[in-house]
Formats: C-alpha cells, sequence, structure tokens
C-alpha cells in the first residue's frame, strides 16, 4: 500500500507535520530530496514555497490549509484516491471532551477529540467539507444525556440524519487513557444503528447534574469554593464553560 511522503526545509513545518502524524499513527516517509522519490509514496506533504519542486501531481502544500490535520486529512484523501464516498458515519462519544470518528465506506478515515460539546459542529462542518457522500449519517452515544441533547441541538440546523445509538457496546478498556477510550468509542458507535432525532431535545437539569457541576468545580480549585446552582445551570445548559465559570468567580 502507498504510504504518505514528508520533505520541508522549513523546520517549524516539519516539526508540526511530524507531531500530527504520529499522534494520529499515520505511516509516513521521511524524504531527503525532491528527486528520486521511491514508488511507495503515494502523496507528498512539504511547504508552498517548496511544492513546485516535486513532479508528482500528488503533492500537498501543508501550510496552505487552515491547519496541518486539514492538510493531512487532504493528504490521506488522494492516497485513497476517494473524491465521493457512498456513505459516510459520524460517531460522537458525548461529554465534555466528545470523541468523534468518521467511517467512509467502511474504512475508518479519522478520530479526534473536541474540546468541548460546542466545538463539535465546527468539526463536523469540516467533515462534510472533506469527506463528501451521498449519503452521511451522524450517531451520537446515549450516553451524557444534557451534553448529548446540547450538541444534537447544535447540529439540527445541518439538515444531516442525526441518530441516538445505545453506546452500552462501545465500552473500551480503562487500561486505555481517557481521550483514546473517547476516539474509540466514537469509532464504535459510527457503526451502530439508533433512533433518528426528530426534533431539537429538551434541556432540563437534573439536581444530581447539578451537584455534579458543584463537586467538580471544588475538585478543580482544590476545594476553595463551588459555583453556585444558578452558574451550574449556565454551564449544563452550555452558556459558559465551567474554566469560565471558576475564572469569573476568582475574579469577583
Amino acid at each position: 500500500m502507498k504510504t504518505l511522503g514528508v520533505y520541508t526545509k522549513d523546520f517549524s513545518l516539519y516539526h508540526d507535520l511530524l507531531k500530527v502524524l504520529r499522534r494520529r499513527k499515520l505511516s509516513y516517509v521521511v524524504l531527503s530530496s525532491p528527486q528520486n522519490i521511491p514508488n511507495k509514496i503515494g502523496v507528498i506533504l512539504t511547504s508552498w514555497k517548496e511544492v513546485h519542486d516535486f513532479k508528482s501531481e500528488k503533492t500537498i502544500a501543508a501550510d496552505g490549509y487552515e491547519s496541518i490535520e486539514i492538510a493531512i486529512d487532504k493528504a490521506l484523501q488522494l492516497l485513497i484516491g476517494k473524491e465521493l464516498y457512498s456513505k459516510v458515519f459520524i460517531g460522537i462519544d458525548p461529554g465534555e471532551r466528545p470523541g468523534l470518528a468518521i467511517v467512509g465506506d467502511e474504512i475508518l478515515l479519522h478520530k479526534t477529540q473536541a474540546e468541548n460539546p460546542e466545538q463539535v459542529i465546527d468539526f463536523i462542518q469540516r467533515f462534510l467539507i472533506e469527506y463528501p457522500a451521498r449519503e452521511t449519517i451522524i450517531r451520537i452515544g446515549h450516553g451524557s444525556i444534557l451534553t448529548r441533547n446540547r450538541i444534537i441541538n447544535s447540529l439540527i440546523p445541518l439538515k444531516i440524519p442525526i441518530e441516538i445509538v445505545d453506546e452500552t457496546r462501545t465500552t473500551v478498556s480503562q487500561q486505555i487513557k481517557r481521550p483514546q477510550r473517547d476516539v474509540e468509542a466514537a469509532a464504535a458507535i459510527a457503526l451502530l444503528h439508533g433512533g433518528k432525532v426528530q426534533r431539537k431535545l429538551p434541556l432540563e437539569p437534573t439536581k444530581g447534574a447539578i451537584r455534579n457541576i458543584q463537586q467538580l468545580s471544588r475538585q478543580l480549585t482544590n476545594g476553595q469554593f463551588s459555583v453556585s446552582e444558578k452558574t451550574a445551570l449556565e454551564i449544563l445548559k452550555g452558556k459558559i464553560s465551567l474554566k469560565e465559570a471558576i475564572e469569573k468567580e476568582k475574579n469577583k
């Protein structure tokens, strides 16, 4: 199978490329020059200034995209040779740092983690552009109900079918670090059938959920204080992040 090639004299770009490639556990070969490219190299990642040093049409100027992540996604698209997928399933493991995964025509294309629930829509909009398909379905785990509903409500305007699936069967070994567990669970969720979302879902925090936020705020401040019920409600409804609420409380 063909693999990615990396060549650039831009040290900063080189460092950023290798950092993301290693984090995503993608195979690559560091090239020593633009000439005599090995046959196993399918796509070359380089800089905008150096892209014309290569004869190959399958060359990506990594610094010409919004981010290194997007440039690598584009390189993988070229490597696979897919311009349009038949079916794409986007899996979401809901939580304060949701896991996301994309499966296109039975191939796991990408896994990542959002910093917060509000960032999920930014990832989904990017995925819709990068992985065009005849049919796309968003699938989200049934847990973390309030956070799940916030995510779903933010995605409804995209007019992409959304399914809520039973994520009980997606449990990943506790020996794996939490971020990795979240993205692995998202990949499993993408492959499960679920019930279709017909309308926006309610955002009604329970007393237990409020207490959990207050307890978490105490833990994050080493027991100095906890946020009020009113602030906890705002956090649960996505109006303010827990981090922002704590900073606001500290500055009073």
